[in-house]
């Protein structure tokens, strides 16, 4: 599973820096309790945390990910192949499209939004690049600026990410989406 190849590989990383769990909790701002939890493989981790994780112990984020991309010349991703990039236990699960993200600016992905357990307040948080999104399953709430959208499959939206962006399901059941966003944070890059 790929939560605790990820796990594994923080622990790996941290023991390697000569670090503790209370050092990388201080470095990071997450608990001691989460990062346990997470090198062994009990929970998953949103991106943006694994961005700040990989930062403080001096890596790129797609050095969690690289093992698992296919060299193989093939472009074609079959269902059966989709990797969970990324699962947020209390919310959605994310599939990567492509079997070869370190290469690519895009990042095409399947998500899965679960339903909200009860009405929250929408946090709205932007980012660099581009954020295209269609509905292929249920209704999705999609707040932009100051505007909220109600999406029903087949409806779509394009926005720059530097807006203030989010995105809430309020009905009882799943929405699947497609979004492809930019820049892909999993791509190589020379910066580590």
């Amino acid at each position: 599973m790929i939560q605790d190849q990820i796990g594994a590989q923080i622990k790996k990383l941290r023991k390697k820096n000569q670090m503790t769990l209370k050092q990388l909790s201080e470095l990071t701002g997450l608990s001691v309790g989460f990062l346990s939890q997470l090198e062994r493989g009990m929970i998953s981790v949103a991106i943006d945390t694994l961005l700040n994780i990989a930062s403080v112990l001096g890596v790129s984020i797609n050095y969690f990910f690289t093992e698992r991309e296919s060299h193989n010349e093939d472009p074609v991703a079959r269902r059966h192949e989709y990797e969970i990039i990324l699962s947020d236990k209390n919310n959605f699960i994310q599939y990567s499209l492509s079997k070869s993200l370190s290469d690519k600016d895009m990042l095409p992905r399947l998500v899965e939004i679960l339903p909200c357990k009860k009405q929250e307040k929408v946090i709205l948080y932007s980012h660099e690049g581009e954020e295209f999104i269609y509905i292929l399953e249920g209704i999705l709430t999609y707040y932009y600026k100051d505007k909220k959208y109600d999406l029903y499959p087949g409806d779509c939206i394009h926005v720059h990410s530097h807006d203030p962006h989010n995105w809430q399901n309020n009905t009882n059941g799943i929405v699947r989406l497609l979004e492809i966003t930019t820049p892909n944070k999993f791509k190589e890059t020379s910066e580590f």
